[in-house]
């Protein structure tokens, strides 16, 4: 067999265009179910297409296959199901390939069939691979659901991004859900610069203030995603996102099994961790249908917290199927009900490591500040704790797809959905800042005029002012909260079209968004004392209230021309159009947001108005797209792409970047006349390989290099304006110049046999400002600087170990030096993190498909270092601890 085999893999196999260059896992690569939609075509393109469209490896001789035409198929299947159609009456065959991927062949090659039979054997054996890399004109990576269980059960699918080029993921918390200090930068941007799908639904912004989405792990049980990727240059035009600067991070949810079956998996561990996942499927019934329905149960103790602190709460999911020879329907529903508490960060630098939270025991958090006449220094200094803070969150996302064949050329593919939150950020913090009592006393004492010092009120040796005191409730402490409603819903709909050598789609998208923000005030007293986790009622005053409406209008057209078997090029464009009218039925008394200004003796301002309201649009009719993809050798590609994006402005108010977020009228007109939204062009290029090799141990070797460059123009930033006046009260949000970023990334997989592998990716990155600029009377001298918060160096790898049932994974994750500040003023250290996985199957079990043992190590060093950051524009920053050494052990079931 070994003599036909080699000769075979050398001179005849071809990775075409639709291939993974990245192998995809072997365990079950080609059993997952996906949508297929291809159009009657040339059976080498049909099986491009094929590839493309299940991010398969798909090998086949193309001599074989030049003259052959494929038949039309649409609808949700394997990948295996959807070669064998395509290959129907071609004489050809298609087998699974060692290590994930497909390979095609004749029916008739019997001693090709040994060897697929010796495949077949060994796939239980072989290696699952990390990383799958999409064969396109830009760069698009993914790691499947399982690889994300083998490194944490039940984490968010965010966090597997960590393992991939050019990202950086960070958070406190070792299953990566803490949303207030969740930080991701790709290429250079942030979490609110990227595009964010489930299954093609937008997800929003990713802003921890909700107002036009939710995060992933709220969209859907982490067990339930098969797959996220990541497009970290620029997304596919059709993609549903207004905020795609830096690129497009799309969650696919696994589709129902052919096999009815149930699985439930147990998560223990420290703090208490407690964590059940239930999924039970139907299995196929009626008419090409099939459908499944999962739980989810999250509860521990945050490592940073007392025992009466948890995290986590309750998820559910239903998906639905349909498909037939023309007609494919899913439809998809979640709910999830959590409470998170927040973690606060440190001003650094500092010796201190992570800070706690009095709750439970108020008592403690009284005697440990100073009493209302006390003599004590005001605890208005740094590192102070909280008495208790949380987000607390509730969705529902629903979604209809309907996908239709008219002819063999032509799809047309709709989607439908609706989301609602219902959400609140809490705090309960001390009255006893100088900021604090502005805003209290500024509702509760306005004539107050004893306690003002230079423009606030203020704690002093006189103490502070009694009626600001009782009225919150004379423990030192009052509530807070952020409260959130969304509402939005939205249709996509794409056609899809062949004709000779071209691939057309169009497709528009349309989304309306209704949502509040407002922010409250409430007494915490010793018989009321509050919780963490209930949102308080009955407020001792509404500080603001924002109210949005959001109508978005997108538009795409693309080709696809292959010009040769081996050279495909791409052309297109999109439009966006989004109309936001935010109105302030409740503004902030301008003396509320007042900052300590010199002289001031009191807190009336006439001339300051905070209502601005009205609508700003955000419009880019014409954003182009370009990309090329040669395939010059059997095992080679290059791409290139070159894309323009548009962030369109954040539909939110005080305390953020936003039109909406100015304190004047004046200010808001100024910007309706003159400010732009954010925009990029980005510029991508690089090489892809995959190669069998019989050089000693290492029997193959995959991976892509990449160089890009970024131009990212109009940032924007909340400043306060050059001539605030005497009483210190405004802020806008102003044009501070340009970004500029260079980066390259390479990653590579070797694999020595069937049970080994070692993967590992290194990347650098320069992202400089290009401009200084004024906030008030300070001048920040940026130009020059690198933007805070990312490493110009990072490493990730991953080594892996499989045999029978057996398998292990150490995987590591190296930071080097970020800037702290604006100016590059301060650096924090690097930092490497280590985790450890091993498990084993056991198959054969009556009455049982499987039995599964995990055991996983996070931290596995126990390393001390900040994970997200919050630049500073001095000489100090806000860094938040990275989660302690955690041992955790998983025991999951299939029926």
């Amino acid at each position: 067999m070994t003599a036909y085999r080699r000769p075979i893999l050398r001179s005849v196999l071809l990775l075409t265009a639709g291939a993974s260059i990245l192998t995809p896992p072997a365990l079950g690569a080609t059993s997952g179910t996906t949508a297929v939609h291809i159009a009657r075509q040339p059976l080498g393109q049909a099986l491009e297409a094929l590839g493309r469209q299940t991010g398969q490896s798909i090998v086949f001789p193309p001599e074989l296959v030049a003259h052959l035409q494929a038949p039309a198929i649409n609808g949700t299947m394997t990948p295996d199901e959807a070669a064998h159609r395509l290959l129907s009456g071609s004489g050809m065959t298609v087998e699974p390939m060692p290590g994930g991927g497909l390979v095609v062949h004749k029916a008739s090659a019997a001693p090709f069939r040994r060897t697929a039979r010796k495949v077949r054997a060994s796939r239980a054996d072989s290696i699952e691979q990390i990383v799958a890399t999409g064969h396109h004109t830009r760069s698009v990576m993914s790691i499947s659901g399982d690889q994300m269980q083998e490194m944490m059960p039940g984490q968010n699918p965010m966090q597997a991004l960590d393992l991939l080029p050019g990202v950086t993921f960070t958070n406190v918390d070792p299953w990566g859900n803490n949303e207030q200090n969740s930080s991701i930068f790709v290429h250079g941007f942030s979490n609110t610069q990227l595009g964010y799908t489930l299954d093609g639904v937008p997800l929003g912004a990713g802003a921890y203030g909700n107002y036009n989405g939710l995060s992933p792990q709220r969209a859907a049980i982490s067990e339930d995603i098969g797959r996220t990727s990541l497009s970290s240059g620029a997304g596919a035009l059709g993609t549903a996102s207004t905020s795609n600067l830096g690129g497009t991070i799309e969650f696919t949810t696994r589709d129902p099994k052919q096999k009815a079956g149930a699985t439930i998996r147990q998560t223990f561990g420290e703090y208490s961790t407690f964590r059940t996942f239930a999924r039970v499927d139907t299995g196929r019934f009626g008419n090409g249908n099939a459908a499944y329905f999962a739980f989810a149960r999250q509860d521990a103790r945050p490592w940073n917290l007392g025992p009466a602190n948890r995290q986590g709460g309750y998820q559910v999911n239903g998906k639905f199927v349909h498909k037939d020879e023309n007609t494919a329907v899913t439809a998809y529903f979640d709910w999830q009900n959590k409470a998170e508490p927040n973690t606060q960060g440190l001003t650094a630098p500092t010796d201190l490591y992570a800070r706690g939270a009095f709750y439970p025991d108020l008592d403690a958090a009284m005697a440990n500040y100073p009493s209302e006449s006390s003599k004590a220094k005001a605890p208005g200094a740094p590192n102070n704790l909280y008495y208790f803070s949380a987000a607390q969150r509730t969705d529902y996302l629903t979604y209809v797809n309907i996908s239709h064949k008219f002819a063999p050329n032509l799809t047309w593919d709709n989607q439908l959905y609706f989301h609602y939150d219902d959400g609140a950020g809490v705090v309960a913090t001390s009255v006893r800042t100088n900021a604090i009592l502005t805003i209290l006393g500024s509702y509760l004492d306005p004539t107050g005029t004893k306690y003002i010092k230079n423009g606030q009120f203020t704690y002093s040796v006189a103490g502070i002012d009694p009626k600001v005191w009782d009225a919150t409730g004379g423990t030192g402490y009052a509530v807070r909260t952020t409260e959130y409603d969304d509402y939005r819903g939205g249709l996509m709909s794409t056609l899809h079209y062949h004709i000779g050598h071209h691939n057309i789609e169009i497709g528009g998208w349309y989304e309306r968004n209704n949502n509040s923000q407002g922010r409250y005030w409430y007494p915490l007293t010793t018989t009321n004392t509050l919780t963490p986790y209930e949102t308080p009622k009955n407020p001792l005053f509404t500080q603001w209230n924002n109210v949005f409406f959001t109508n978005t209008f997108v538009t795409h057209l693309q080709d696809t021309w292959r010009v040769t078997p081996h050279l495909i090029l791409t052309a297109g464009f999109k439009s966006e159009l989004v109309y936001t009218n935010g109105t302030l039925p409740v503004a902030a008394l301008p003396q509320s947001l007042a900052a300590a200004v010199t002289g001031a003796k009191t807190l009336v301002d006439t001339s300051t108005h905070t209502v601005p309201g009205g609508t700003i649009p955000s419009v880019e009719p014409f954003l182009p797209a370009f990309g090329a993809l040669w395939s010059f050798t059997p095992h080679e590609q290059l791409f290139a792409n070159i894309q323009e994006n548009m962030n369109s402005f954040a539909q939110t108010g005080y305390g953020s970047t936003s039109p909406w977020a100015v304190t004047t009228q004046d200010a808001f007109e100024e910007f309706r006349r003159t400010g732009k939204p954010e925009t990029s062009w980005t510029y991508e290029t690089g090489i892809r390989t995959s190669h069998p090799l019989r050089a000693g141990p290492l029997t193959g070797i995959s991976g892509q290099l990449e160089y890009y460059h970024v131009d990212f123009y109009n940032r924007l930033g909340a400043i306060k304006p050059p001539n605030q006046g005497i009483s210190g009260v405004g802020g806008t949000v102003a044009n501070l110049g340009n970004v500029s970023t260079d980066g390259m990334d390479l990653s590579f997989t070797l694999r020595f046999g069937p049970h080994f592998s070692v993967y590992d990716t290194v990347s650098y990155i320069s992202s400089i400002y290009g401009n200084d600029f004024m906030d008030g009377a300070t001048l920040y001298a940026t130009k020059g600087k690198k933007v805070p918060a990312i490493p110009v160096w990072s490493d990730k790898f991953v080594v892996s170990y499989n045999q029978g049932g057996f398998n292990a994974q150490l995987n590591g994750s190296y930071m080097g030096v970020r800037p702290g500040t604006l100016t590059n003023s301060v650096m924090v250290p690097p930092r490497l993190l280590l985790g450890f996985s091993s498990g084993y199957t056991f198959q054969h079990i009556p009455h049982m498909d499987s039995l599964k043992l995990q055991f996983n190590i996070s931290n596995l060093t126990n390393a001390r270092s900040w994970s997200s950051l919050t630049p500073g524009d001095a000489d100090t920053y806000v860094g938040y601890p990275t989660p302690p050494r955690m041992f955790f052990g998983t025991i999951g079931a299939s029926f």
